[in-house]
């Protein structure tokens, strides 16, 4: 496949499954994450069973881009991981908390039920706070020598990743609320479009500060802005102001289509927000996997080992699309509380 650049397509591969996984998945973290706030444990059972059928494979794309990670780029996977091994393993403990709730609250009694209730919570933000720890500690750059992680185990653990965690939790409840906004009605349907005119705008100021963050953190993400403070390089920013009037755009869209009462619109417009957004990072830090310190070219396995990655890739991807857009259609419209959890 020498007419195929194959680190780049590999590059791309991960993305799409980050970004694939954010949207979808994310969804089902902010479902959890305003769970113990709806009004009645009827709610409480509609939203959940709202993401029952389709949460756990929603996660494939967690693996498919951890996989593609360790196989397709080892390099980087070996120089990332000791730097993020604590929130990574926060992220998992937090999940297999929220996968067992789903298991155990549907079968427990009422004071039992309100254990699961608490775990599915705090699993959910846990999970979500963990990955914008990861998230922030990789964009703010990773210290490498001789292509090994050359930090302390707190690195991670900084201003900046933190805010990019509280920003990542209020990301996906605009996901969440946006997603019930399709599947609930009555007064549950009213209270997740306020909370979903509410997130967005915090999201929105989140965004504004990540922006600016970004360019300070490191002068190869300024550069890429055109941000190299105090001095602004407008041939380099103004080809990328697009970006941002796109984001101002979908927001002004996102709140009319929740205030007008639309069903799928506002879910795809969040949906829209988060891709901006995790665009405005991937310019921040391109060429590198390993901000900014290891590119994707540098950190690529061998042609041959992409080679054949990619056709199982090439395989498996049309499949996963497939069976995730049979179930989300299968399990289309409006949920109650009554519609089971059936194995």
């Amino acid at each position: 496949m020498e007419w195929i650049d194959l680190p780049l397509v590999w590059a791309g591969l991960l993305a799409v499954a980050v970004f694939m996984y954010i949207f979808l998945d994310g969804a089902d973290l902010g479902v959890g994450i305003l769970f113990p706030f709806a009004s009645h444990d009827e709610d409480r059972d509609v939203m959940m069973n709202s993401i029952a059928p389709v949460w756990d494979g929603n996660e494939t794309w967690l693996v498919l881009g951890g996989g593609g990670l360790f196989a397709a780029f080892p390099k980087a996977y070996a120089a990332l991981m000791p730097a993020v091994y604590m929130p990574i393993g926060f992220m998992l403990i937090a999940l297999i908390f929220r996968g067992v709730a789903f298991e155990f609250r549907f079968k427990a009694s009422a004071s039992g039920r309100r254990v699961w209730d608490q775990a599915f919570h705090w699993g959910s933000v846990v999970a979500t706070f963990s990955q914008g720890l990861v998230l922030g500690a990789v964009v703010q750059g990773i210290d490498l020598e001789d292509g090994r992680f050359a930090g302390t185990m707190f690195d991670w653990l900084t201003p900046f990743s933190f805010v990019v965690g509280c920003s990542l939790v209020w990301g996906y409840v605009l996901l969440g609320a946006t997603w019930l906004t399709i599947k609930t009605e009555g007064p549950l349907l009213v209270w997740v479009r306020q909370v979903a005119v509410t997130a967005a705008l915090v999201v929105l100021i989140m965004m504004l500060i990540v922006s600016f963050w970004v360019p300070a953190l490191d002068a190869a993400a300024a550069d890429r802005w055109g941000l190299r403070y105090p001095h602004v390089d407008w041939s380099r920013l103004l080809p990328l102001t697009p970006i941002p009037l796109l984001v101002l755009a979908c927001f002004w869209q996102l709140i009319r289509s929740i205030k007008r009462g639309d069903t799928y619109k506002p879910h795809l417009l969040a949906a829209g927000l988060f891709l901006l957004g995790f665009i405005g990072l991937m310019i921040g830090i391109y060429p590198y996997l390993v901000p900014y310190s290891l590119s994707f070219r540098d950190a690529a396995a061998a042609p041959n080992s992409q080679s054949l990655l990619l056709v199982g890739a090439v395989i498996m991807l049309p499949i996963i699309l497939a069976y995730t857009g049979y179930v989300y259609w299968i399990f289309r419209g409006k949920v109650s509380a009554d519609a089971g959890y059936q194995h």
